[in-house]
């Protein structure tokens, strides 16, 4: 069975974004009673398998994207899991705000894929 590059790319930087998220932000919530060196050495741990998604997604994806459609899509799939994490997880209010940014996003993504 062939996986279209495509997919492959998308698919390993939408989990390699899910791990990013919780390393860089989920200790706010979860060791916020914790020294900061704690929490650097717990995202760090995750950021390792953030990293093992990545760097496959972006050589699976460098065969079909250049570098810079490679960098547009990660910010879009960035925002994508970023959005529902902040909502969901972190209990932030929606605002305009996240709107203004997909806005940019699909601007972004019009140019660099024209």
């Amino acid at each position: 069975m062939h996986i279209p590059v495509s997919v492959q790319t998308i698919g390993l930087l939408i989990l390699s974004n899910v791990f990013m998220t919780f390393a860089w932000y989920g200790h706010l919530k979860n060791l916020s009673s914790k020294p900061w060196y704690i929490a650097a050495m717990v995202g760090w741990g995750i950021a390792l398998f953030e990293y093992l998604l990545q760097v496959p997604a972006n050589r699976i994806g460098h065969t079909m994207f250049n570098l810079a459609q490679l960098k547009i899509l990660q910010e879009v799939i960035t925002l994508s899991v970023f959005v529902p994490f902040a909502i969901f997880y972190m209990g932030e209010k929606l605002s305009w705000n996240y709107l203004c940014a997909g806005l940019c996003m699909v601007g972004a993504v019009f140019f660099i894929f024209r």
